[in-house]
């Protein structure tokens, strides 16, 4: 969907539907009063019969008399003038686009830019009307026929110049926001497919694609064997009882001066987990293709730098592979060397993430970078700690993670930070290895932490545990993209 400027009053606009702000008290907004005047009142007439309330995200669509060039009009709810919230314009965002989006028209005009938002600029609402919009019209379509659902026919939305934003400026944020819903929408296409479809390979196939697209990126795949020429123990495990190959994926966006250390984003990219030996439950299994989903953001996050060719160096690493049970995969009391040379026992195979995490951030240490960022589904522990809505953070810089914390704020794509103190190391401790890749039921998202943290000594590193903001299950089972938005802001506000 394509989104620009649009100059113009709204009592003279020509288009097939109108997006117009209305309040639950307080005065309407100009731009919907200046189109009401100029038609017999009949918004004002709806209010007053309480056919549209004005409440956040309520909608109601108008017929407008033949005559006009304003063929429909779209009331769409914003809570109470002065008081519109950031939860509120969201609301609105969305609820427009998808009462619209099943509709036999291609173009709409939104006029929310308007709406004034507590604490928030115009580039922000512009974001927040692409990203809302690209969320609604989202579909998976990959493996689907009979039951595939109906294409949209909406392709454009014009965003109307109020206030002192110029056409330009709104031009440019909506180019921007397009690209990171581009990223987000990549990301979810990799995680909702089918873990038969989207294997290692594929997701290698799929970085080489993104790599011939865009120059700015350089692709490299490891296979097996050079991983185990670089002495990648631990994550060579983990595939061990798969018939798939484990890859390790880098994709380099060189936007930056040679001499820019780059950011380096590591992403989980576990393409299936049954839990190997430590089998999982069979109920809900089928969700854990979304165990990739940690290098699925990788993938959206580097397809955004590239689309903008960003003025920075950034990194993208995904360790890639299965979690299946076979005779020949880890068992429970296996000990295996890391590229660290540190030493593992496995006591629990499910705890698979860590093991091919600690590699690949061993491994990224070759970048020389400025700081790191893991982001991984990596325990359920952390849906336990802080349920669907927040993502874990942990690191071993404050300044790294106040960073994320306020890209997160900014994007609506929010973190919050647990300890990672060092009376949590000694529920890793083994008799047997350096350390165990568990450590008890306590703390489960910090001890995983702890255990990442013994590899990041050297730089500047944050975790993302995006156990429980991945996707969605139930009825509206999916990918949700998170946390693209919030290291795109991150990587935007660096440069």
């Amino acid at each position: 969907m394509q989104f620009v400027s649009k100059k113009g009053q709204t009592d003279k606009l020509s288009t097939p539907c109108l997006i117009l702000p209305v309040f639950s008290k307080g005065k309407q907004s100009p731009v919907t009063e200046l189109f009401d005047n100029a038609h017999d009142k009949q918004i004002a007439n709806v209010l007053k019969q309480g056919d549209a309330t004005g409440k956040a995200g309520n909608t109601l669509l108008l017929q407008i008399p033949a005559g006009s060039k304003t063929k429909r009009v779209l009331l769409v709810g914003l809570g109470e003038q002065g008081k519109t919230t950031d939860v509120d314009f969201n609301k609105a965002a969305s609820a427009s686009v998808n009462a619209l989006k099943k509709l036999p028209i291609k173009s709409i005009c939104s006029t929310l830019l308007a709406v004034n938002v507590v604490d928030k600029d115009d580039n922000w609402k512009v974001r927040q009307l692409v990203l809302k919009a690209r969320e609604v019209l989202y579909q998976y379509t990959e493996t689907l026929t009979s039951s595939a659902p109906d294409a949209n026919v909406l392709d454009k939305c014009q965003l109307l110049v109020t206030g002192d934003t110029s056409a330009t400026a709104i031009d440019k944020a909506a180019s921007i926001a397009s690209s990171i819903a581009n990223g987000i929408d990549s990301a979810k296409k990799l995680a909702d497919l089918p873990g038969n479809y989207c294997t290692p390979t594929y997701l290698a196939d799929t970085a080489k694609a993104l790599g011939k697209k865009h120059k700015s990126l350089k692709v490299t795949v490891l296979d097996e064997a050079k991983m185990e020429k670089l002495g990648m123990g631990s994550l060579l495990s983990v595939s061990r009882g798969s018939r798939q190959e484990a890859k390790l994926i880098t994709m380099e966006h060189n936007g930056g001066p040679k001499s820019q250390q780059p950011i380096v984003l590591v992403g989980k990219g576990l393409t299936f987990d049954a839990g190997g030996i430590s089998i999982k439950q069979s109920s809900g299994m089928d969700e854990m293709k979304y165990d990739m989903c940690g290098g699925a953001s990788v993938f959206g996050v580097m397809q955004m730098c590239a689309e903008l060719n960003l003025p920075i160096n950034v990194v993208g690493v995904v360790p890639s592979s299965e979690n299946l049970p076979d005779g020949d995969a880890n068992k429970p009391g296996d000990i295996v060397t890391s590229m660290s040379g540190l030493t593992i026992e496995i006591l629990n195979t499910d705890a698979e993430g860590r093991l091919i995490l600690c590699d690949a951030l061993t491994y990224s240490a070759k970048f020389k970078p400025d700081v790191v960022i893991d982001i991984a589904t990596l325990t359920g522990a952390c849906v336990v700690a802080l349920g669907k809505h927040a993502t874990g953070l942990l690191g071993n810089n404050d300044e790294l993670a106040n960073e994320l914390l306020g890209a997160g704020i900014k994007a609506g794509d929010k973190a919050w930070q647990l300890p990672l103190w060092d009376e949590y190391r000694p529920q890793l401790k083994s008799n047997f290895a350096d350390l165990a890749n568990i450590g008890g039921p306590a703390g489960g998202t910090i001890t995983a932490a702890c255990f990442l943290s013994r590899f990041t000594e050297d730089y500047k590193w944050a975790h993302l545990d995006i156990a429980g903001t991945a996707w969605k299950s139930g009825a509206d089972k999916g990918a949700t993209g998170r946390p693209v938005h919030m290291l795109s802001q991150f990587i935007l506000d660096r440069c």
